[in-house]
């Protein structure tokens, strides 16, 4: 939807972008490419290549034949045909084509991972846009309020039943407000370019979010036992897997490393062509003309056998790997805790957010339905009004960061948000579901002043 140069989205269509236009999405499928191309290419390694060409050799002067004798002689020759030849490192070819298998299924969980952490991102971006957009209109809103109530004052100065002190007061904090929703644009517009940032867009076209989304999700629910929180990290968490195959390249690396140089190297060559030539220049004499080579061995020293740094190496490698996975599984549990902890913590502020909104919205009311307009009676009403203000905007903070705690925690256990509805999910179903809550225009408004 578009609203003058703004464009409107909901948290739906951001994961949809997020998804489709990722750049770190993106990079990851290329990754995979690259990782499925380099496993092909360790596979190929056991077969032959075939050189096709021509070649010409000429000698002119001092030769020696087989039994040492040396002479003079002038001669060339020429060929032309094709070579077949087969060098396979057997041990070496074998455990390299197993580490790139790993290696390609640790590329395929490294793009589930960022598609993951992208989609996550995106979202809790909308959800900061929506917080400031929210922000921004309890801003306008109290603005024109205290607006009003100052025409309201300026009248009664000007039939002598109010003081004109209590007319600055109020443009006062009708000022006030307007610095802050100075603010609150601003923010709101870098929040927009973030946004457009995640989604690949352009960064000068302003976006904006849909307002009736502003309400509590129903991802996850922040009262799951925390145990069963971190089995499920545990067993779902992409990186853990991608870890795993990392660990298995690795073991097969250290396998190739030691016990490849056992199985020896198998070398053959097939040559069929022509070969021709004679003495001095004659070019004659061309017939058909084929060699055989077969032959194994094995290599003693660097790079093979008794190689005993690239075994240490190798057996560092793998050793740091199964550290490094004990340290992201560390991570991972302390990701949910704080996860779960920030959503518990945010599931409260809103409850209290919430009575707080109601009893300022109540405070206001009984502070305007009088209708004297002495110097308390004017303070009251001005704190009363910075209070729902300050209420009003406390709430819908407490609910975007919320949105944002639960998108935080479904990373953390490994879930994937998707734009799709499930059905049998309550209404305003996105991802894993919506639970109808309070959303912004169910906040409550401002009491107008009586006159």
């Amino acid at each position: 939807r578009f609203a003058g140069i703004d464009r409107l989205y909901g948290v739906d269509t951001v994961l949809r972008l997020a998804h489709g236009r990722s750049l770190d999405i993106r990079i990851a499928r290329e990754r995979l490419n690259e990782a499925k191309a380099n496993r092909d290419s360790a596979v190929s390694g056991f077969f032959p290549w075939l050189t096709p060409g021509v070649g010409f050799r000429r000698h002119e002067g001092r030769i020696q034949a087989v039994d040492g004798t040396m002479f003079d002689a002038e001669k060339q020759s020429y060929n032309a045909g094709g070579t077949i030849t087969a060098q396979v490192d057997i041990g070496e070819s074998l455990y390299k084509a197993l580490a790139a298998k790993q290696l390609l299924a640790a590329a395929g969980e490294e793009l589930e991972t960022q598609r993951q952490e992208s989609l996550v991102i995106a979202a809790q971006a909308y959800f900061e846009l929506a917080k400031k957009h929210g922000v921004a209109a309890v801003l306008n809103e109290g603005i024109r309020i205290s607006q009003d109530y100052q025409k309201q004052i300026h009248q009664a100065v000007g039939a002598g039943i109010a003081f004109k002190g209590d007319e600055l007061r109020v443009q006062t904090q009708t000022e006030r407000l307007r610095i802050s929703l100075r603010q609150a644009v601003e923010q709101q517009r870098v929040a927009a370019a973030r946004l457009a940032v995640a989604l690949h867009l352009d960064p000068s076209v302003e976006l904006a979010a849909d307002e009736s989304e502003l309400i509590m999700l129903n991802l996850i629910k922040p009262e799951t036992p925390l145990d069963g929180l971190v089995q499920q990290a545990l067993r779902s968490r992409p990186e853990l897997k991608q870890s795993e195959a990392g660990i298995a390249a690795a073991r097969e690396s250290k396998n190739g490393a030691i016990y490849g140089p056992l199985i020896p190297t198998v070398g053959a060559q097939v040559f069929g062509g022509g070969l021709g030539g004679g003495r001095g220049g004659s070019t004659g004499n061309f017939a058909s003309s084929e060699d055989y080579y077969i032959g194994i061995g094995w290599r003693i020293g660097p790079g093979g056998l008794l190689d005993f740094g690239r075994g240490n190496a190798s057996k560092a490698r793998w050793e740091t790997s199964r550290l490094m996975r004990e340290k992201l599984k560390d991570q991972i549990i302390g990701q949910v805790v704080e996860s779960q902890a920030r959503l518990l913590s945010f599931s409260d502020q809103i409850l209290a957010a919430k009575r707080n909104l109601a009893t300022a919205a109540e405070a206001l009311q009984l502070t305007r339905e009088r209708k004297e307009f002495g110097v308390g009676v004017v303070l009251e009403d001005i704190q009363a009004q910075q209070e729902a203000t300050i209420s009003r905007a406390d709430y819908l903070t407490s609910i975007a960061e919320y949105n944002q705690a639960e998108y935080a925690l479904l990373r953390a256990v490994g879930g994937r948000p998707t734009p799709e509805p499930r059905s049998g999910s309550p209404t305003k179903n996105r991802s894993e579901g919506f639970r109808e809550n309070t959303a912004m225009h169910d906040l409550p408004k401002h009491p107008q002043k009586k006159r």
